[in-house]
């Protein structure tokens, strides 16, 4: 079985050792994903702004490994005020109204930098018919289980 991991070029990668997302046949792991562009945090201050800009960087994770949002069966959302639990929500809910993942919303102390309202991981499940690796991004590796 090929193993499929997908890095953004986040200099943090390589010194924590991690992944922004890993396949493993049709079986498509997001690591938790925040509002960070280039070191700088998105939509300081609107949580609405940060969901949105964290799930257009998993979606493009996913694109990397041959993945689609449609293919998302679990959100799992980690926020520093339960309280806006509604702009996120709602940014979460433009997404995956139509898919339902199963999804999970959790109050957190802090995030990696002050500014971060929320992180999420998702995991995909790919369709059978999907699962050759081959034509997947140049971002990704492939390493033999």
């Amino acid at each position: 079985m090929n193993r499929k991991n997908y890095q953004t070029g986040s200099p943090w990668e390589p010194i924590v050792g991690y992944s922004r997302a890993v396949r493993v046949g049709n079986v498509v792991e997001v690591a938790g994903t925040t509002a960070m562009k280039d070191g700088e945090v998105l939509g300081v201050g609107d949580a609405y702004a940060q969901t949105a800009a964290i799930l257009h960087t998993i979606r493009e994770a996913l694109e990397h490994v041959g993945a689609k949002m449609e293919h998302v069966v679990r959100t799992r959302m980690f926020v520093t005020d339960i309280s806006r639990w509604e702009e996120i929500g709602r940014a979460h809910g433009e997404v995956f109204r139509d898919i339902r993942p199963v999804a999970t919303m959790v109050e957190v102390k802090a995030l990696i930098e002050p500014e971060l309202l929320v992180e999420i991981e998702v995991q995909a499940i790919v369709p059978e018919e999907n699962t050759e690796l081959d034509s997947i991004s140049e971002h990704s590796r492939i390493i033999k289980c």
